[in-house]
């Protein structure tokens, strides 16, 4: 019998240098990328110009990334989200584990890792495109509400998700 695999959700700022280089491998499925962006594009927002209203956290799964996920705050909220959240962008799990659950593990662990960044906030909002059935399952499933509203983003319909504290 298999023994459960360790994960944690960490800043990106606490990887060391052999982690900084296999999250910088990490492989977004094709499918999803019109989705979620790539890591590189997640990084370069990240890294461009570090701020404290963006926060980039990678989920280690035995020490090893194996996702990575941005939360922003003001001034970098989205004007669909409310000034007391922080919103959640670019959740990518690495194809190569994909349905190990490893999404399902970072949304359980990020709650508790916003409210370390950002004691302040009183939940968690994002943005998810209406035909990405996967994601707004998953979301669905780990407590997020469907605000029941929705807009046209950049790639079609988005549905506002919500996780309140």
């Amino acid at each position: 019998m298999d023994s459960p695999v360790t994960t944690r959700l960490v800043p990106y700022e606490q990887l060391d240098a052999r982690q900084l280089q296999q999250l910088d491998a990490l492989e977004v499925h094709p499918r999803q990328k019109s989705y979620s962006g790539d890591i590189y594009t997640a990084l370069h927002t990240l890294l461009k110009a570090p701020e404290p209203g963006i926060k980039g956290f990678a989920l280690l799964a035995e020490e090893v990334p194996v996702a990575f996920l941005l939360l922003k705050r003001p001034p970098f909220l989205p004007h669909w989200a409310d000034p007391d959240t922080a919103t959640l962008h670019a959740l990518q799990v690495d194809q190569r584990v994909q349905g190990q659950g490893y999404g399902r593990a970072c949304l359980q662990a990020l709650p508790a890792a916003a409210r370390q960044a950002w004691p302040e906030i009183k939940g968690l909002m994002l943005s998810v495109d209406a035909d990405n059935a996967a994601a707004f399952s998953l979301y669905l499933k780990q407590g997020w509400v469907d605000s029941g509203e929705a807009y046209r983003g950049r790639i079609g319909y988005e549905r506002r998700l919500v996780l309140m504290f």
